[in-house]
């Protein structure tokens, strides 16, 4: 008896968060040429990297969605061992370069990460194997908070790693240093929602969702007119 077609690859996804803060580090990889790229490296980045590791994976770049402490703790690690191009908006250095003084804020010993070896700019395409990522400017839980449009190349990309600009059923704070709520809600509605409903969203916290599915229950975006 014949054997079936086999199931379409799609890209390889990894997500892990640890204990204290359980903020989602994501490593995302090419199924082809096995490229790949790490998201927020906080300190859940040893099993990321282990992961990468032991899938075979080449991590060409280190993104980050944005500089607060969480997303963070784990870049200088993750640059020992890959070597790999730290990205940043630049509108967070000014986070991202305060990294012992926030983690103090929160009552943890925190070492400063290395220098920031690329600043996002607009129409930017960061490639790995057959995908690309694609950052787009949303402030508003911080200055310089971007979320990563990913998809295969030249295709309209669905899945979006957005920080901690929107999650399921809540959106990011505003209290922090940079933040501002009506800059967040405009991010939120104008960049975001601009994507589709069928879009997926991979917050910093919290599960999976799509932009349908906060569009139509999340009660921080109904309260506001979202």
């Amino acid at each position: 008896m014949g054997v079936g077609p086999t199931a379409k690859e799609t890209m390889i996804i990894e997500t892990r968060a640890v204990a204290p803060l359980f903020k989602n580090g994501f490593v995302l990889g090419c199924e082809e040429t096995r490229e790949a790229v790490l998201i927020d490296p906080g300190d859940e980045v040893e099993a990321l990297l282990a992961f990468g590791v032991e899938r075979g994976l080449a991590i060409r770049h280190i993104l980050l969605t944005h500089a607060h402490i969480d997303h963070i703790t784990g870049v200088a690690a993750a640059k020992r061992a890959l070597d790999a191009p730290i990205y940043l908006h630049r509108e967070d250095l000014f986070l991202y370069e305060n990294a012992v003084r926030q983690g103090e804020m929160f009552g943890l010993r925190v070492d400063a990460p290395p220098p920031v070896d690329v600043f996002y700019s607009p129409g930017q395409a960061i490639a790995f194997g057959t995908y690309d990522a694609r950052p787009h400017h949303t402030p508003g839980h911080c200055p310089g908070g971007v979320c990563l449009q990913v998809g295969k190349r030249h295709e309209d990309g669905k899945r979006l790693f957005v920080g901690d600009t929107l999650f399921a059923g809540s959106i990011g704070r505003t209290d922090l240093p940079g933040g501002d709520y009506a800059t967040l809600m405009h991010s939120i509605r104008t960049v975001l929602f601009a994507f589709g409903d069928d879009a997926e969203v991979y917050p910093g916290h919290g599960p999976t969702t799509t932009i349908g599915q906060e569009r139509r229950t999340n009660p921080f975006l109904l309260e506001a007119g979202g």
